[in-house]
C-alpha cells in the first residue's frame, strides 16, 4: 500500500457516515445536498431509487417507514441518523382513524428504526419531531423546551410520543438521541399552504388580512439544515432537545409584505375584522386553517444557539427571496 493509499484510506475512516431517511422531501433534499457538499458520507434511505438526489450520495431503497422495514443494509457502518421520514399532518386526513395511521408510521416505524441503529451500533439519532408537540398557540409567552407538551392533534401526539419511545431506548442503549421541534419551514420547493399564499401574493389577489395581530415565528430551509448539521457534529447536542426558529417574529399581515417584498410585488392586504374570517372558517369547515393565519405561535429558541453557539444562516428575507426566485425561474 502506498503512502498515498493510506492517506486515502485514513482520511475515509474520519468521515462521518450520515443516514438520511425521507431524503426526497422538502428537507430532506436540501439537508441531504448540503451534506455531501460538505463530504460527509451519506446514506438516503428511498421507496425507490430517486434522480433527485446527487449521484454521489449512495441510495438504498427500504420502502416505506412501518414497524417492520428492514433498515439493516442501509444503518451497516452508519455513525449517524438524521429522521426526517414521517407521515406528515393532514388538515383533511381520510384515515378511519388518523391516530392509528400516524402511530403506526411516526410512533412504530421510528421505534423500529432507533432499536435496528442500536443494533449495528450508531452513535447518534437526530429526530426530528414538530414544534406541535409543544400545542397550537402560544398566549402571552414564547414557547420553550421547559413547557410541558400539550400536543392536540392525531400528527402531534404521535411526533410526542415518538419523543418519548426515543428517549427510553437512549436511556436502555446510550445511543444518543436529539430531539428538533421546527415550525412552519419555508424556502426553496416550499409545497402546501406557504406555497398557495406565495401564489395569491404573486398573483396580486386582494387578501383579507389586514386586520390580523398575531405574532408567528418560522424557520426558513437553510437554517433547519443548519441546525440539523450542527446537531450532528456538536458534542454537547447529545440527549437534548431544542426548539427551532429564524428568531424573527412576524404577523401575518408582516409575513405577507415580506412575500411580496421578495416577489417586488405590492401586497393588497384589506382591512377584514378578524371576527368576520372566524365566522368564514367556521361555515367552510375551515376553522382550523383560519386559526392558525389568526393566532400566535411564538418560539423561544435560545437553548440551542446558548448550548451549541448556533446562529441562523440566513435572515428570513434572504430565505423568502431565495424562494421567490425558484418560483418566478
Amino acid at each position: 500500500m502506498t503512502l498515498w493509499d493510506m492517506i486515502l484510506k485514513n482520511t475515509k475512516k474520519n468521515v462521518p457516515n450520515i443516514v438520511v431517511t425521507g431524503p426526497t422531501g422538502f428537507v430532506g433534499q436540501a439537508l441531504t445536498r448540503y451534506l455531501n457538499q460538505q463530504n460527509f458520507s451519506v446514506t438516503a434511505t428511498v421507496r425507490r431509487p430517486a434522480s433527485t438526489l446527487p449521484l454521489s450520495v449512495q441510495q438504498i431503497p427500504v420502502g416505506d417507514l412501518l414497524p417492520d422495514t428492514d433498515w439493516q443494509p442501509a444503518l451497516n457502518g452508519a455513525d449517524t441518523v438524521v429522521h426526517l421520514a414521517s407521515r406528515v399532518h393532514i388538515m383533511n386526513d381520510k384515515a378511519e382513524c388518523p391516530l392509528t395511521a400516524f402511530r403506526r408510521v411516526n410512533v412504530e416505524g421510528t421505534v423500529r428504526l432507533a432499536k435496528c441503529a442500536v443494533r449495528v451500533g450508531v452513535k447518534r439519532f437526530v429526530f426530528v419531531s414538530s414544534i406541535k408537540v409543544n400545542g397550537e398557540e402560544t398566549k402571552h409567552t414564547a414557547f420553550t423546551e421547559k413547557d410541558i407538551p400539550a400536543p392536540q392533534d392525531a400528527y402531534a401526539i404521535s411526533k410526542w410520543e415518538a419523543e418519548q419511545a426515543l428517549r427510553k431506548i437512549e436511556a436502555e442503549s446510550g445511543m444518543e438521541v436529539v430531539i428538533l421541534r421546527p415550525p412552519l419551514i419555508y424556502g426553496p420547493g416550499v409545497k402546501a399552504n406557504f406555497l398557495n399564499l406565495v401564489k395569491l401574493v404573486d398573483k396580486g389577489i386582494p387578501l383579507p388580512l389586514g386586520c390580523i395581530k398575531n405574532t408567528r415565528s418560522l424557520l426558513g430551509l437553510s437554517n433547519m439544515v443548519s441546525a440539523i448539521t450542527t446537531c450532528i457534529t456538536h458534542e454537547k447536542a447529545a440527549g437534548k432537545t431544542y426548539l427551532l426558529s429564524d428568531g424573527e417574529d412576524v404577523s401575518t399581515p408582516e409575513l405577507v409584505r415580506r412575500i411580496g417584498a421578495a416577489l417586488d410585488k405590492k401586497p393588497k392586504l384589506l382591512p377584514v375584522p378578524t371576527a368576520w374570517l372566524q365566522l368564514a372558517g367556521k361555515l367552510t369547515g375551515k376553522t382550523a386553517q383560519v386559526e392558525r393565519l389568526l393566532g400566535s405561535l411564538a418560539i423561544d429558541s435560545s437553548k440551542i444557539r446558548n448550548d451549541l453557539d448556533w446562529k441562523p444562516v440566513c435572515s428570513m428575507q434572504e430565505e423568502l427571496a431565495k424562494m421567490a426566485k425558484a418560483i418566478q425561474g
